[in-house]
């Protein structure tokens, strides 16, 4: 790494630091932070961590069971009485729950897309899973997030261009906003992590030029 040697990026609020542990990278994008992990969600100590949910909010399989299971039956509870109020929650809008036995205080649920070969607005819809997850974040106070990599397991999103899309969401977000201190990308397997560490990379090297 020669960011050391890269006073540009640093005065344009992007730098890149590598930290001691093997799988785990972090950059300041101005004022906020955003890392790369890999580890169990559930785990988390931010305040919030994000459910890649189904738009019933009942629960599922993958990183959904495991925050439900993790959580206790209150997040379930309040999935129910939200879904009773408002009805399924529409692929890239996002609500918030309590985080019942999690250490984080709150677990905001999104929809990611379905993977169709990106013939039905896939990347948009991607990324505003992040965007509206952060925008919620925000109007809650919540100033530490942890997110899945949203969309690339049951729903089959190509994970090299699931990260690209996430990886943008958030920087250009933490650019042009403000309240969030840190967001981590929380990654169950090496393999997803090193291609989040990819597109770290190339947004990181494309804000160089």
């Amino acid at each position: 790494m020669d960011d050391q040697k890269a006073p540009s990026m640093f005065q344009r609020g992007f730098t890149f630091v590598l930290k001691g542990d093997v799988n785990v990278v972090s950059v300041k994008i101005g004022k906020p932070r955003l890392s790369l992990i890999q580890g169990d969600l559930t785990k988390q100590p931010t305040q919030a961590i994000v459910n890649a949910a189904n738009s019933s909010l009942m629960g599922g399989g993958g990183v959904d069971g495991a925050i439900h299971r993790a959580g206790g039956s209150s997040i379930l509870k309040e999935c129910q009485e939200i879904v009773a109020r408002d009805g399924r929650l529409p692929t890239g809008q996002a609500v918030v729950t309590t985080g019942g036995r999690l250490l984080a205080k709150y677990v905001i649920h999104t929809v990611g897309p379905v993977w169709t070969g990106g013939r039905r607005d896939e990347p948009k819809l991607l990324a505003d899973c992040y965007r509206n997850s952060l925008r919620l974040a925000q109007e809650k106070g919540i100033r530490t997030v942890s997110f899945p990599s949203i969309s690339t397991g049951a729903f089959r999103y190509p994970v090299e261009q699931a990260a690209k899309v996430a990886v943008k969401a958030v920087v250009d977000f933490l650019r042009d906003s403000e309240g969030i201190d840190e967001v981590i990308f929380v990654l169950f397997d090496t393999s997803t992590y090193r291609v989040y560490e990819d597109a770290l990379k190339a947004v990181k090297d494309n804000r160089r030029r």
